[in-house]
């Protein structure tokens, strides 16, 4: 198989961003939306299944924190039940903390607008994964998988793939090089590529994809 059909098939099985399945329109390039999808990220560094966190992230959206200021005005508890609800178990009551800590920071740092940190990081990937890490909760993969999703709309981060999706393109014979990757599927799909990418090796499906 050519590598160009084999991005098509994975296209066609598994190009949905994680924010599209979220429901969020990063297209609008909005506060509430890109705060969702911090949200995803910070939910998705945890020690979960990525289903999991993809479940608490529309709890928090059901409970209506869909801005900080919505989220700021939460409880402990309130936070906790809804968690705990979308099954993070063990681990409800540390990131119920943690996503509070995250919430201050956004406040204080960016008045709640993520758009400032794009600003802040004037088109540099490094700088803003390091702005992204201020936040509690936010690691390495946090920060990762923000920039891959928000590449859709904030275009001087494109093209961004993190270890996540390369390791599995090295798997299926693709380029292992971002700009590489890119140039065989193209601009508008790349972001639906690299979340193709992840999705593949979450669901063990690399081997039907390579043979």
């Amino acid at each position: 198989m050519k590598q160009t059909e084999r991005i098509d098939a994975l296209l066609a099985e598994y190009g949905r961003t994680f924010a599209a399945e979220l429901g969020v329109d990063l297209s609008r390039n909005t506060p509430s939306p890109l705060f969702r999808l911090l949200c995803l990220a910070l939910l998705t560094s945890a020690p979960v299944q990525a289903e999991i966190a993809m479940r608490a992230a529309r709890a928090m959206a059901d409970a209506g924190w869909t801005t900080p200021k919505k989220l700021a005005a939460s409880t402990w508890p309130e936070r906790v039940k809804v968690l705990n609800g979308a099954g993070y178990a063990r681990v409800d009551e540390k990131t119920a903390t943690q996503i509070m800590d995250f919430n201050h920071h956004l406040l204080d740092a960016y008045d709640g607008d993520l758009r400032q940190l794009r600003a802040e990081a004037n088109g540099d990937p490094d700088a803003a994964i390091r702005a992204l890490k201020r936040f509690k909760g936010i690691g390495d993969t946090g920060a990762a998988i923000f920039l891959r999703e928000v590449q859709a709309v904030w275009g001087e981060f494109y093209p961004f793939a993190d270890k996540a999706s390369l390791s599995t393109a090295e798997k299926l014979g693709l380029p292992t090089d971002a700009a590489k990757l890119a140039r065989l599927s193209g601009r508008a799909d790349f972001p639906r590529l690299v979340a193709a990418l992840v999705r593949v090796k979450l669901a063990h499906d690399i081997d039907r994809f390579r043979d």
